[in-house]
């Protein structure tokens, strides 16, 4: 998805994603030293990596660009490297097909552009049709990971992390053939313990999922596989929108992981990124997201906006209830992850140049704009660091995210005090050359 929320802006001209900020940059540098503007939080000691596509050559369409990770290293106060480098995959350099001449899948056919996430010691960046890869938080590439040849499956890019458990659970979607959807557990030292297919009457495009303390929640949505479009010479993402397929939410507990998944019809829509999940009194799962009411009717662009929603599911009434939370076109939500598959107060969102924090008790938000009314900056996605000083509250750390100048067409590392949201920036590291707009990443501790 998008770094800015305008949508229709971005989206509805052919190949927006080879011009502007969406263009590649073409060199893998590493720059030690960064000018910073302000002062580094002390306390900040880890690694920020975040992946995107980052295209070699012309592609049909933004989500299939070869996977670039931007990361920053930032230490005692200072930001001592930016790198760049491509997740260098079995197929990079090699015409490594999707399927294999058996009809199998070939899980190592991947452009790696989705995310990056930490878990277990293994830091792995993400696309959901394939293996994840393996790289160091230095971002050189090690290889496919399979956890051990337990996982014959892709891993979904949104893979959720308990903070009570330290489980990961993910999905991997992608077959043709049933089982189109398996459902997999990773224990917190690493082991996939868990791999159960669910009964789906087709294969869809589903991107992301919720977990809250008791329950697994799938998001089973109208956008569904296309073989048509598939063998078509002219390349296009083969799903779309379906009127018969349906819209429905399915809840499996997470202490009972073969058992039965209950499904709840919801009004159709579209869901790439869910912002948070958890259960309330009474039996109650709560989910937020940001909704797209219709996506990829005819054609797989995307010139329409999503805004931020909530579902209520009653596990005892066997109901859900749907209601929408804001009006601002948004994406790309974010927690503190320290409180996923818990309530968390604050979700922050990426709008068009600025970041929308949400209370999500008061339905209250407050916005940080970047750049001026003439010459907008433009943010990605922001991810909560924590303080390792103050008290472990969500008012307490920092939020940190790139921000393209148009006005020197360059980027920053923004830091954000979360406790002055709408204040200004802490900090503002200086990067040797522009980051593309991008997708998704995370902030590694080093401590």
């Amino acid at each position: 998805m998008t770094d800015t929320s305008k949508s229709s802006t971005l989206f509805g001209a052919d190949q927006f994603f080879l011009r502007g900020n969406y263009a590649p940059v073409t060199d893998e540098l590493t720059e030690n030293d960064l000018p910073v503007e302000g002062a580094i939080p002390p306390d900040l000691d880890g690694w920020y990596l975040r992946n995107g596509p980052n295209p070699r050559q012309a592609t049909a369409h933004w989500f299939v660009g070869d996977g670039m990770i931007h990361g920053v290293r930032i230490e005692n106060g200072r930001a001592a490297w930016y790198r760049n480098r491509w997740v260098r995959t079995d197929s990079f350099e090699n015409d490594f097909p999707l399927y294999n001449p058996d009809g199998t899948r070939n899980l190592r056919s991947s452009v790696a552009n989705t995310h990056v996430v930490n878990h277990a010691g293994k830091t792995l960046a993400l696309v959901e049709s394939s293996l994840p890869y393996e790289i160091t938080n230095d971002l050189e590439t090690l290889g496919a990971y399979d956890f051990g040849g337990k996982l014959a499956n892709s891993m979904t890019a949104h893979p959720k992390i308990c903070p009570t458990t330290g489980e990961m659970h993910f999905f991997g979607y992608g077959s043709i053939f049933a089982p189109h959807v398996t459902y997999h557990r990773v224990e917190a030292n690493g082991e996939l313990s868990i791999n159960r297919p669910l009964d789906v009457p087709a294969l869809t495009m589903m991107h992301d999922f919720a977990v809250t303390a008791n329950h697994v929640v799938f998001l089973d949505l109208p956008i569904v596989f296309d073989l048509d479009i598939a063998m078509k010479p002219e390349a296009d993402m083969p799903y779309r929108w379906d009127d018969n397929y349906g819209a429905r939410f399915g809840v499996l507990r997470r202490d009972d992981p073969f058992g039965e998944v209950r499904w709840f019809d919801v009004d159709p829509c579209y869901v790439f990124h869910v912002a948070n999940a958890y259960d309330t009194g009474g039996d109650r799962i709560e989910v937020q997201a940001v909704r797209y009411r219709e996506l990829w009717r005819d054609s797989g662009g995307l010139d329409v906006d999503g805004v931020l929603w909530s579902w209520s599911i009653d596990l005892r009434a066997g109901a859900v209830t749907e209601r929408q939370l804001d009006d601002r076109a948004v994406e790309f939500p974010r927690i503190d992850d320290r409180l996923a598959t818990l309530p968390a107060r604050y979700s922050v969102a990426v709008g068009d140049g600025r970041l929308v924090r949400y209370d999500l008790d008061t339905g209250a938000a407050v916005e940080h704009v970047f750049g001026t009314a003439h010459s907008p900056g433009a943010p990605g996605e922001a991810v909560f660091v924590p303080s390792t000083s103050g008290p472990a509250d969500e008012s307490s750390g920092w939020y940190i995210c790139y921000v393209y100048d148009p006005a020197r067409d360059g980027s920053d590392l923004v830091v954000l005090d979360a406790s002055d949201f709408a204040g200004p920036p802490v900090a503002r590291i200086k990067l040797p050359q522009r980051v593309p707009f991008g997708f998704h990443g995370n902030w590694i501790s080093a401590g």
